[in-house]
């Protein structure tokens, strides 16, 4: 009795060889995603989650201008903690903080929407008007804050001599009294940040379709029930970008302060942003430094979900 054995054709048997291996091919899929993202990972953990880390650790240390010739830092504990959350300019910083950030949100959300609703007109030269309104985003904040300063200086200031020839008063303490000055770096903000906001919302209304509002015009809506029924509800999520991202910017915001008061008069322009730079960088106290910059990190943190939050919502 005799067995025989069957065989695969060669052409089969090189087919079968030839194939590739799912699990190496999953793997190479893999490992290529990995080759794109890895360089942005890097980045992100070298210029932003060290200095992160460094910060956190910094403000449980004694570190002094000492440190950096020595490397001795020794760890006190809450101390640093404890010491900023006792002054009383921390907590006057942190009101002068969420009045700045309030104020500006308020005027330059309200403004620029109004110019927003505004341009969403067509008239002649609106491109151009639109174009000169987003000259004070793309000056420089430093620039903005030295150019303000002398228009509002008490003396020679352009708009306390336009004010006196119009007969109502020139001499306005603008950045010099402790009432006044945290007004007027408010007003400041505002200005520079009128722009953005426009841009944005200009760019939300013109994605809402003119049906609706032909819709509304047929049922009999005025202007302004249209605004409300239409325009505000289709525009919502714009609007949260707009203010989250503008009291993310606005709640750091130094180079402003103190090119147009440095702070003063009497701290009355205090910040938690100048705050952290002058305990770091006046007072050479790192330490203290790095508690206030944590606060304004773990501020901007919690609007950071809030916007990832409403995004969320709104994608679903």
């Amino acid at each position: 009795m005799t067995t025989s054995t069957v065989t695969a054709p060669p052409s089969a048997a090189l087919a079968k060889a030839a194939a590739p291996d799912p699990a190496r091919a999953r793997l190479r899929r893999r490992l290529a995603r990995w080759g794109f993202v890895a360089p942005a990972v890097v980045f992100m953990l070298l210029f932003f989650g060290y200095p992160l880390v460094r910060n956190v650790v910094m403000s449980f240390q004694h570190y002094t201008p000492k440190t950096f010739f020595t490397g001795e830092a020794p760890f006190n504990g809450a101390d640093n903690w404890s010491s900023v959350f006792q002054d009383a300019l921390f907590g006057k910083a942190l009101r002068h903080t969420l009045v700045f950030t309030a104020g500006s949100l308020l005027g330059q959300f309200g403004i620029g929407l109004a110019l927003a609703v505004f341009f969403n007109r067509r008239f002649p030269l609106g491109g151009v008007l639109r174009s000169l309104i987003l000259l004070p985003w793309l000056v420089p904040m430093v620039v903005s804050g030295v150019v303000w300063r002398r228009i509002l200086d008490q003396d020679t200031g352009v708009l306390n001599t336009f004010l006196d020839t119009l007969g109502l008063g020139g001499h306005t303490p603008w950045l010099t009294s402790p009432g006044m000055a945290l007004f007027s770096v408010i007003l400041v903000n505002v200005w520079i940040g009128i722009p953005f906001n426009m841009v944005i919302l200009y760019g939300g209304l013109q994605e809402i379709p003119r049906e609706l509002y032909e819709a509304a015009s047929l049922d009999g809506a005025s202007a302004w029930r249209s605004f409300r029924s239409v325009t505000l509800p289709m525009l919502k999520p714009v609007i949260t970008v707009v203010l989250v991202l503008g009291f993310m910017s606005t709640v750091k915001i130094l180079d402003l302060i103190l090119a147009l008061t440095d702070g003063g008069p009497a701290d009355a322009t205090q910040t938690l942003g100048t705050l952290t730079y002058q305990n770091s960088f006046v007072e050479l106290d790192f330490g203290a430094g790095a508690v206030v910059g944590n606060v304004l990190i773990l501020i901007s943190a919690v609007f950071a979900v809030f916007y990832l939050r409403a995004n969320r919502t709104e994608g679903k």
